[in-house]
């Protein structure tokens, strides 16, 4: 790839977030990849699905795409939501497998359309919007819920880092962890005054 191929590096990064996103699901049970980990219920399994909908929607409906997958969730009638969360009969192979069919109307809009290609983002008002523009905002947006799904999976089993089998953080013993924790909130403790 030239380092000139703007949509090329931007559909790398895309690709990179999604695996990312899929990837912290593996090793953990029903309840884990499940259950809200923030005030705002925030989940690894919503987060997948959440994705779901956005490649349908920037990918598929701001370009007058129709995609060949059905997403329960996007339809009329659906709960406010109902994205960001699995239904106990909605099983974590089913919405993975969705998200990757997504990937397809994705992939295929990228290759197909040129960056300078107009769509509308309706909810965002009436002005057009570009293929760059698109891409860019669902890259930075799919890379931050890799983002939370890297905490969330933290504090589900203290799993961290952003590639599978690559560990980028510098520091690998668990002991070290412990102790860099502690002498982090040491500093947080002497700053407030404590």
């Amino acid at each position: 790839m030239s380092s000139l191929d703007v949509k090329g590096d931007l559909h790398d990064y895309l690709r990179g977030a999604r695996d990312t996103l899929v990837w912290k699901l593996d090793g953990l049970g029903e309840y884990d990849v499940r259950r809200p980990l923030t005030p705002t219920g925030t989940n690894l399994l919503g987060l997948v699905k959440h994705n779901a909908a956005m490649e349908v929607m920037y990918f598929g409906e701001v370009f007058g795409r129709t995609p060949d997958v059905s997403l329960p969730w996007l339809l009329d009638g659906a709960e406010p939501n109902a994205d960001m969360w699995a239904r106990p009969e909605e099983t974590r192979q089913r919405i993975v497998e969705l998200y990757r069919s997504t990937w397809e109307l994705t992939d295929a809009t990228i290759d197909e359309l040129p960056l300078d290609a107009l769509g509308r983002v309706w909810w965002w008002g009436d002005s057009p919007v570009t293929l760059h523009r698109v891409l860019v905002h669902v890259t930075s947006e799919t890379q931050r819920h890799a983002g939370h799904a890297d905490i969330i999976r933290e504090s589900i089993d203290g799993s961290a880092g952003f590639l599978s089998g690559h560990d980028s953080l510098r520091i690998s013993d668990p002991a070290s962890w412990k102790t860099f924790h502690d002498r982090i909130e040491e500093a947080a403790r002497l700053a407030d005054g404590d």
